[in-house]
């Protein structure tokens, strides 16, 4: 069983997470959703939010624009983050449970390649080539 959140703010994917408050939460199984929940976080400081969310299980974080303060303290939490995701949180999850890269149509403004892959300090949004430079401590 993996847990899976994905920050949301109105059915759709937060456009930034360090000011996200509300996650939808997955348990998933073999591409199949077994229960969801709403989960509303507390914290601000990206220390202690990240600590939150390791709190509830979450093993993966989709979201979108994500600070490198906010994206390294969740990383030293051994959490899985997948950012500047934007769109319909269903069909997002949609996506997501097929096991498919998230298309293009997902990527936030200016990440138009549409590809996604593990946050690591220093590799951009995975979006955009170039995205690297604007990411490095």
């Amino acid at each position: 069983m993996t847990i899976v959140a994905f920050a949301v703010w109105d059915q759709r994917i937060s456009p930034l997470f360090d000011a996200s408050r509300n996650l939808l939460v997955l348990d998933v199984e073999n591409g199949m959703e077994q229960q969801r929940r709403t989960v509303v976080l507390d914290n601000t400081v990206p220390l202690l939010k990240a600590e939150e969310l390791k709190k509830y299980g979450i093993e993966q974080l989709v979201c979108g624009a994500i600070s490198r303060l906010f994206a390294h303290a969740i990383e030293d939490q051994q959490i899985q983050c997948i950012p500047f995701v934007a769109g319909d949180v269903e069909q997002v999850i949609h996506s997501f449970l097929a096991g498919e890269n998230l298309p293009p149509q997902f990527g936030m403004p200016g990440c138009g390649r549409g590809r996604h892959r593990r946050m690591r300090r220093g590799a951009g949004c995975g979006f955009r080539p170039d995205c690297a430079d604007s990411n490095q401590n």
